[in-house]
């Protein structure tokens, strides 16, 4: 493949599991922007990696030089600061729409996310409901978004995909809780009754709905997409067959959500959780998106279910466990601190 892609974020989960997906497809000239070090010693060498920060123009611009294809993965998750959450979620954004328009880039594939639409009141989402975003994550998404309708209609060829939440090799965050307690023999507490339907979403199945708004015609993804599996169960199913897997025969247990809410609004104020309101708060709710413009003008068809790719994940976390034990912080790269949430096992 002679297109010259640019990935920003490329060191974190979505990055590197899209750059094999690529290199594996034949694409040869792929550009790393990241504030993080690409420390994958089986690709290293086969990308071209730039150190910096999309808040930075100068960089920006550096990076955007001969560029063909700009898929834009970069973001301030949840448990960064609102200020920074701001700054690079929309500021960024702003500086990459800018450079690639002025560098007349093919396409600008931009990944959202699902939580634009906030808690919804109806189900299964599509891509023409209202966009309310929950938290500072929740409306800079919103925002990005925004922008990139702008510079649509400045002639932009920009793709928006809006994934649900996406797991698989090298994910941990917030799965990487559930994990611990699964490889610890215990069972697992559920915000409600677990009897509502989550879609998750694994990220080979994302990779492959890039590679197709990479590929397929241009009138075609100058649009905006929501991404998920197109197999899953209720809640407490499709997470029980992590526990089934994990051999210890524990189960999913549902609690009442309200307290439970409550007392996780408490811990976070404290900075005594790592659950954010966007996780709790929707987690007892239906959370799934129609997938049907993706599967009918795109050509999406997603291999895992919810299950599949729980399990294929927590393998993952299995085999790869002296990788990362002791680390800690607030990317998906690394498992987020349980805080007092670690005293609850002793109950499970």
């Amino acid at each position: 493949m002679k297109e010259k892609i640019l990935i920003t974020g490329g060191s974190g989960f979505l990055g590197i599991n899209l750059v094999r997906h690529l290199l594996d497809k034949g694409y040869k000239d792929i550009r790393i922007l990241d504030l993080v070090d690409f420390d994958y010693e089986d690709v290293k060498s086969k990308v071209d990696f730039i150190k910096g920060d999309i808040r930075d123009k100068d960089t920006v611009e550096k990076s955007m030089k001969e560029i063909d294809i700009v898929i834009h993965t970069a973001a301030a998750l949840p448990l960064y600061s609102k200020e920074d959450i701001y700054s690079t979620d929309i500021d960024g954004t702003t500086n990459l729409l800018e450079a690639a328009e002025k560098e007349k880039v093919d396409r600008f594939i931009h990944i959202s996310s699902t939580a634009v639409y906030g808690i919804p009141d109806h189900h299964p989402l599509v891509e023409d409901d209202k966009l309310i975003g929950v938290g500072p994550y929740g409306e800079a998404k919103v925002k990005a978004e925004e922008l990139c309708e702008e510079y649509r209609k400045k002639g932009m060829n920009i793709a928006i995909i809006r994934p649900k939440s996406f797991i698989g090799p090298e994910r941990l965050g917030v799965f990487a809780l559930f994990y611990d307690w699964a490889k610890d023999a215990k069972g697992f507490p559920m915000i409600g009754s677990g009897n509502n339907r989550y879609q998750l979403l694994d990220v080979e199945d994302l990779c492959d709905a890039i590679f197709l708004t990479m590929t397929q015609d241009i009138k075609i993804i100058n649009d905006t997409f929501n991404i998920g599996a197109k197999e899953f169960t209720t809640m407490k199913e499709d997470y029980q067959a992590v526990l089934d897997y994990a051999g210890f025969s524990k189960k999913i247990k549902g609690m009442p959500a309200t307290p439970i809410i409550w007392i996780l609004r408490v811990l976070e104020f404290f900075k005594l959780s790592p659950l954010y309101k966007w996780v709790y708060e929707t987690a007892s709710k239906d959370s799934f998106v129609s997938i049907d413009k993706a599967i009918n003008n795109l050509g999406y068809d997603p291999k895992y279910s919810n299950k599949d790719a729980l399990i294929r994940n927590y393998k993952w976390y299995l085999d790869n466990l002296t990788k990362f034990s002791g680390e800690a912080g607030v990317s998906h790269r690394v498992p987020w601190k349980q805080g007092i949430l670690k005293l609850a096992k002793i109950f499970f």
